[in-house]
């Protein structure tokens, strides 16, 4: 196994990635308006470039693609913090659809004709899950309504989703309700395994987030003088941005290490270590950015946002290192 990306891979990120450039160029703007996802761009990446069925089988009309590449989809969109519903549908979803073998609605999503979304909390963990159906991402733009009940995963066709305030304003959440008949049973399913599958990936979306954060940072401090020399020239913030890119290096590598293996080991060891990372970097990005950062114009606080609502979803930094303390067999 490599943690080197492949010429394909490497094809796909640059096929994602001058899309973006030229598509995604001003998130704020869309996120306050009323409709913060951006459809016309999520039907392009999914009916141009295929992004919505990478995770699906050929039979179902998907790619077949491995969670490397899907794994690739995410830095990119952590790098634009891209308002499409990539990670809730092609991912979460998709995966909970994989387990049940449910191939009428796989190949409606890999056709780019619905969205789909799994009811399930969004700070819900492999480890501890909580109750109910509030605080889910990307319901309210799925046309497929997922839960699961008591080990049994179900399609809500009647679902009616109640938006609420989220801190991340480029992937909102919200409640979803439905009643008691409105329900049609798909089969049983892993929910720890499918958070799991979704936690392992996420790390790359953190990815892409501190990449952009730190890539940002070091441009600006090139440009931005201070006493007649750039900012960048001071020895202070030479160090800190040398520390700063360690941890993103390290980050791809757990990232990547995540996504190849899929093992319980390298997903907590992905979570613990990039959720922290992708929030670090983000806060350092504001700080060094100076009085421009703190302003509502610049996009910097989106990425903040990002990495902190990513931080405590499907696990907390901490719940994933209890984990991984009680993998490898250590006391916490």
């Amino acid at each position: 196994m490599t943690l080197l990306y492949s010429p394909d891979e490497e094809d796909l990120r640059s096929a994602v990635r001058d899309l973006l450039k030229d598509r995604c160029t001003d998130v704020l703007a869309r996120v306050e308006t009323a409709q913060p996802y951006d459809l016309d761009l999520w039907k392009t990446l999914s009916r141009e470039i295929g992004v919505a069925g990478l995770l699906i089988p050929e039979e179902y009309g998907g790619a077949g693609a491995t969670p490397r590449e899907a794994g690739v989809v995410l830095e990119e969109l952590g790098r634009f913090v891209a308002p499409v519903p990539f990670f809730t549908s092609s991912v979460l979803a998709t995966k909970a659809l994989l387990e049940v073998g449910a191939g009428e609605l796989l190949e409606r999503l890999a056709g780019g004709e619905a969205t789909a979304a799994l009811a399930v909390p969004f700070s819900a963990s492999p480890y501890r899950i909580p109750s109910g159906t509030a605080n889910v991402a990307g319901a309210d733009v799925a046309d497929i309504v997922l839960v699961v009940e008591d080990g049994v995963l179900y399609q809500v066709p009647g679902a009616r989703v109640e938006l609420v305030s989220s801190l991340d304003m480029t992937r909102p959440v919200g409640t979803v309700s439905y009643g008691s008949g409105d329900k049609v049973r798909l089969g049983e399913v892993d929910l720890p395994g499918v958070l799991g599958f979704g936690a392992a990936l996420l790390a790359s979306e953190q990815l892409g987030v501190a990449e952009w954060c730190l890539q940002t940072t070091l441009d600006y401090v090139k440009t931005r003088y201070q006493f007649a020399r750039p900012v960048g020239s001071f020895q202070a913030i030479k160090h800190r941005l040398a520390d700063l890119w360690l941890d993103v290096v390290r980050a791809r590598a757990a990232a990547r290490n995540a996504v190849s293996e899929l093992s319980p080991i390298a997903t907590a060891t992905a979570q613990a270590w990039n959720a922290d990372v992708a929030v670090h970097v983000a806060e350092d990005a504001v700080q060094l950015h100076g009085g421009i950062g703190m302003t509502w114009e610049h996009p910097v606080h989106l990425y903040l946002k990002r990495a902190k609502a990513t931080q405590i979803a499907l696990g907390t930094p901490g719940d994933h290192r209890e984990a991984l303390a009680s993998l490898v067999g250590l006391e916490m």
